[in-house]
């Protein structure tokens, strides 16, 4: 209400309570109440809120704009009636609170729920309620004030929340494949569920009150792994994981564990809700998949480790018998002085060293772990160098076409490499083509794009040279280009072939960063093509190959440090031979006295493996420090030649790798020294 029900100049009661429309409600009587209750009434009816109301002593009701709006329907007619006529359906209720109020009692009521008939039918209403009588100007009860404050929607929210809460408990306490538990804010156990007494074995009152920690093994509850789950959980609300608990009677089981922090409306830590899986069978199951996934890969590793080695040891065995038999014959004929057939049987013997080194290279190019030396190389230039030696090799049957791009990049590869590639491209060729053919060799610059790389293993997008080898042969089916880079897959008859080649050129041109690629079709050719990293280096700026005979030297010293008595025979004769003064060594630390003298010493050369305290990386390293500025280089005959390349080769050191030719060798110290004496720039 506004203002005061009651005329400012105390009028007639036409006047009464002006912000409501109540003209059609009769209110003569109340005109006949006491000065005090019509005071009570100036003075309390006018805020809207809460709901305010007064009792006559004739029961006759008046209240505020509140009220109104609760009374509903039944407003304006209320106003001014006996609230025993107007409320008939708490008429007895209504008929106590008048006869305690004019008593002069007070009366209050909590969440009192009354039916009450609105518009829309009966309708349970709760208030809360407080009565009071106002006393008449005799000193006397003379009415009842009541203020009314419902309630109705926070007792149906409230017990809807304990009805749901008791579903809850209902649920959880049904529960028994998990541990539903309550922690508070310590740790301590504060609820326990039959899920939880099943799993881990504790009835209610033996873990109530406890800390939650006694569920880890001794080693996690030494390593702090309770406390940091809790730490874990109210940082960021929830910890997660998996791990070995224990039960009452100290079995350990495999828990799949959900801890999730539970605070207050103010953001106060009240404790947690933890959730506990027997995950025991699940991990068995893993296990078992995992040792059967184990077991086959073991069975498939050994499967093809027994076509890896059957495979090496029949080309091995052949290499090995053309070289036994061909050393057995020269000593022979040397002892019985004929030489004429000398040559013969030393070139059968170099010849089956030279596949069998040829074999180990590309089973290490296969597996990547050959060593490369990648330089800036011209193709066209090495095509060209190389179309008499494929001339020869794939007969006069066979016509070579070349289609060389002039404007061909230059290549970031290993030029011995790509030249035994090509060499075994048009080998195949050739086998392909048994009554003759035509062989394509052409070169090209290639973008290769996001799109293109995508799912190709090491290949990225950027610029390639592509070397590409077509012949019109009879073609290979999708199933055998599927296995084409398989080690020792071939479709050609025992004895014609190692099926090595492609799997070489396959490890090679992706560890140049590269990537290799067949195109094939049945009856019609197949095309392969080697895509090689472009190098940044400009066409005037590319080192030319050298060639030639063996470079002699000029009574340069050559500290050679090699475990292995034939090899390191080898490399002083060749020294010796081309005019250099060489000493020997077996290990580090027989080479370390010769280092430590005042002997010139040009040059070390040594094994990567050697015996004793220091390999020879250890022995280069002490060599520098005591020889600033030595040149090292390094010979292994181990498969990680090329990570010993990546890994440790600084200014002032290469490497080689066994088996190595002796006028290869020579060539590479001669670089060495000569680039060691090469001023320094700057």
């Amino acid at each position: 209400m506004q203002a005061g029900i009651w005329p400012e100049d105390g009028g007639e009661t036409g006047g009464l309570i002006r912000s409501l429309d109540w003209s059609e409600t009769s209110l003569g009587p109340v005109d006949r109440w006491p000065q005090s209750l019509r005071t009570t009434v100036d003075i309390l009816l006018r805020s809207p809120v809460p709901m305010v109301l007064l009792w006559g002593p004739d029961g006759i009701m008046i209240y505020n704009d509140a009220y109104s709006a609760f009374a509903g329907g039944r407003h304006p007619h209320l106003l001014g009636c006996k609230v025993l006529e107007g409320w008939p359906e708490v008429a007895d209720f209504n008929r106590h609170i008048m006869a305690e109020g004019l008593a002069g009692r007070s009366l209050e009521f909590a969440d009192q729920e009354l039916v009450l008939y609105r518009a829309g039918g009966p309708e349970k209403v709760a208030m809360n309620l407080g009565y009071s009588p106002v006393m008449g100007d005799d000193g006397r009860p003379a009415g009842v004030l009541a203020v009314v404050v419902e309630t109705t929607q926070r007792i149906k929210a409230e017990r809807a929340a304990r009805e749901t809460d008791q579903l809850f408990r209902r649920l959880v306490q049904g529960v028994t494949d998990y541990a539903i538990f309550m922690l508070d804010a310590n740790g301590r156990v504060a609820s326990w569920n039959p899920g939880a007494e099943r799993i881990k074995g504790y009835r209610p009152e033996e873990i109530l009150g406890q800390p939650y920690s006694r569920f880890y093994s001794e080693e996690d509850r030494a390593a702090g792994v309770p406390a940091r789950a809790l730490a874990t959980a109210a940082e960021t609300g929830r910890y997660v994981s998996e791990g070995w608990r224990v039960r009452k009677d100290g079995e350990r089981f495999w828990a799949s564990v959900v801890l999730d922090a539970i605070r207050g409306p103010d953001g106060t830590l009240l404790g947690y809700a933890k959730v506990t899986r027997d995950a025991t069978e699940r991990l068995k199951a893993q296990q078992a998949l995992e040792e059967a996934r184990e077991a086959l890969f073991q069975s498939q590793k050994m499967e093809a480790v027994g076509q890896l080695t059957g495979g090496v040891a029949h080309d091995f065995n052949n290499m090995l018998a053309g070289i036994i038999g061909a050393m057995e014959l020269l000593r022979r004929r040397i002892r019985s002085a004929r030489y004429a057939e000398t040559d013969k049987y030393i070139d059968a013997a170099v010849a089956s060293a030279n596949r069998a080194a040829s074999l180990t290279a590309r089973l290490l190019a296969f597996g990547r772990l050959q060593s490369l030396d990648v330089k800036t190389v011209d193709i066209n230039l090495t095509v060209g160098s190389m179309l008499d030696l494929l001339r020869r090799t794939i007969g006069e049957t066979i016509r070579i076409e070349t289609r060389l791009r002039p404007d061909a990049w230059p290549a970031l590869t290993d030029a011995n490499q790509m030249e035994n590639a090509l060499l075994n491209l048009a080998i195949n060729a050739r086998d392909a083509m048994p009554d003759g053919g035509r062989l394509t060799i052409a070169t090209d610059n290639a973008q290769l794009d996001q799109a293109y790389v995508r799912g190709i293993e090491g290949l990225h997008p950027g610029d390639y040279v592509v070397l590409q080898v077509t012949d019109t042969g009879e073609g290979m089916a999708p199933e055998t280009v599927a296995r084409a880079f398989e080690p020792f897959f071939t479709t050609k008859p025992i004895g014609q072939g190692t099926g090595l080649g492609l799997s070489m050129i396959y490890g090679f041109a992706k560890q140049v960063g590269g990537h290799v690629r067949i195109v094939s079709e049945v009856g019609r050719g197949t095309s392969v093509l080697l895509y090689m990293p472009r190098s940044q280096v400009a066409r005037s700026e590319m080192p030319q190959r050298a060639g030639g005979e063996a470079p002699a030297g000029a009574g340069e010293t050559v500290l050679v440090v090699e475990d292995d008595p034939s090899v390191r025979m080898l490399i002083m004769d060749i020294l010796a031979e081309l005019g250099y003064a060489a000493i020997e060594a077996y290990d580090s630390q027989s080479a370390l006295p010769s280092l430590e003298s005042r002997r010139r010493i040009d040059l070390l050369v040594t094994d990567v493996g050697l015996p004793g305290r220091m390999n020879g990386r250890q022995l280069a390293e002490r060599a520098r420090q005591l020889r600033p500025g030595l040149r090292t280089l390094f010979i292994t005959g181990y498969a990680e030649g090329a990570a010993i390349r990546a890994r440790f080769l600084e200014p002032g050191m290469d490497l080689v790798s066994k088996p190595f030719t002796l006028d290869g060798l020579a060539a590479k110290i001669r670089e060495m020294i000569e680039a060691g004496r090469l001023p320094k720039a700057g």
